[in-house]
């Protein structure tokens, strides 16, 4: 599944996981995309949306 939101576009972005010795290694950041049914003009779609999306109301499901 894709992991970049269908509606603000956010995707994985990348950091580092620093340890209490200071060893650092590279990680990856994921948004916490869904599958979703979304109403868009009238019609019902299935669309991968973000939850902070889906919590600040950018979607109506349907």
């Amino acid at each position: 599944m894709s992991q970049v939101c269908s509606v603000c576009g956010k995707s994985p972005s990348a950091g580092r996981n620093v340890s209490h010795s200071h060893r650092v290694t590279n990680r990856m950041f994921h948004p916490n995309i869904q599958k979703v049914s979304v109403v868009v003009n009238g019609s019902t779609k299935k669309m991968n949306v973000c939850t902070k999306c889906m919590k600040a109301g950018k979607v109506t499901r349907g």
